[in-house]
């Protein structure tokens, strides 16, 4: 059994019909999310820039796997399912990024961390061009 049909066993993915009315929804929240996280940048909230910007990368992820008839039950499940299945369609950079905000968000929820000015700056940058590629492979 490969890892991604360990995820599918344990139920942290399954299949479910397409529904693009789910894709759509994803995508304008990813977009929501990203002016969100554009507004707490400028106002010099970067931590919570940061996880808004993962946020809208995360709802773009949703968008993909909905597309695919995925249904996610779990963050990493879900960044594993892209690497698997768009690793040829989304750069391994954003891929990677995609990952490791995931990771960092979870630490600015649960512990303490401080980010600077230039995290938060990429994040908003590199969830931006997550989206656009999203949008593209939708």
């Amino acid at each position: 059994m490969n890892n991604l049909d360990w995820f599918f066993k344990e139920r942290k993915l399954k299949k479910i019909p397409i529904d693009k009315d789910k894709v759509k929804k994803s995508i304008e929240i990813a977009e929501m999310k990203l002016e969100e996280a554009k507004k707490l940048f400028s106002s010099e909230f970067f931590n919570n820039a940061v996880l808004s910007a993962y946020t809208s990368m995360f709802h773009s992820a949703r968008a993909l796997l909905y597309s695919d008839g995925i249904q996610e039950k779990s963050h990493y499940a879900t960044y594993f399912y892209l690497k698997e299945k768009f690793s040829r369609k989304i750069s391994k950079c954003l891929l990677n990024s995609f990952n490791n905000y995931r990771e960092t968000g979870r630490e600015l929820f649960y512990g303490d961390c401080n980010l600077e000015k230039e995290d938060a700056e990429n994040s908003l940058l590199e969830s931006e061009d997550f989206l656009e590629g999203v949008k593209k492979l939708i």
